[in-house]
């Protein structure tokens, strides 16, 4: 079992093993992409609160990429986005943590980009992620889900009208890349959300809506 001690007492956050799973796609091809932006917020706080040279291991029993504290399991499924729940509830099921410990971070494009929304519970708006999670555990509610604004795409239909995308373009939009003038906000959104997890364990869920909301 891999154990990784953290710089801080992380026996100090609470009595209740948390998982916290980002949800992106596997592979280099996705890796910059919107819908990766839970990947990148995940990488960024263990980044933030360990101080050793390899910190996730591959474990291909769980279809999922894992860093595990006495404290916390962090998860990146390496499934395709619409099978992220296996890795999750497979997890979930070994170290008996509980569907209101689970916190899942994902992309929004509901939000504007750099937006953070922390709540539990609610529907799915079509992320195919969290429709796995809710799958795998036959529950619309009770997992934290920190949304992450990536903004919505649009399509130029005539030169002189830009319309919402319809869903092939949403899909398609997602999986795009940031442009460039957008890497200030992008940087400064995977910073703060990965603040929020951070205070969140230290000081609770409340603490960081009020925050960061």
């Amino acid at each position: 079992m891999l154990e990784i001690w953290p710089k801080n007492n992380w026996k100090s956050w609470g009595n209740n093993m948390h998982l916290i799973a980002g949800l992106g796609n596997p592979g280099e091809k996705y890796a910059s992409t919107r819908h990766n932006i839970g990947f990148m917020v995940i990488d960024q706080m263990v980044r933030d609160l360990v101080s050793v040279d390899k910190t996730w291991i591959e474990q291909k029993d769980f279809k999922a990429a894992v860093f595990k504290t006495p404290e916390i399991v962090c998860v990146k499924p390496l499934t395709f986005m619409n099978a992220s729940g296996v890795a999750v509830r497979r997890l979930a099921d070994l170290y008996k943590i509980h569907i209101e410990d689970i916190w899942v971070i994902h992309d929004d494009i509901d939000l504007p980009l750099g937006k953070i929304r922390i709540r539990r519970g609610g529907g799915s708006a079509g992320h195919h992620g969290v429709e796995s999670i809710m799958r795998e555990f036959n529950a619309e509610d009770g997992f934290m889900r920190f949304r992450l604004g990536v903004g919505r795409g649009k399509v130029e239909e005539k030169k002189t009208m830009n319309q919402n995308m319809v869903h092939q373009g949403i899909e398609k939009y997602v999986v795009s890349t940031f442009h460039d003038n957008e890497a200030g906000t992008v940087r400064t959104l995977i910073k703060h959300a990965a603040k929020a997890l951070e205070l969140s364990l230290k000081k609770g869920i409340d603490k960081a809506m009020n925050q960061y909301n």
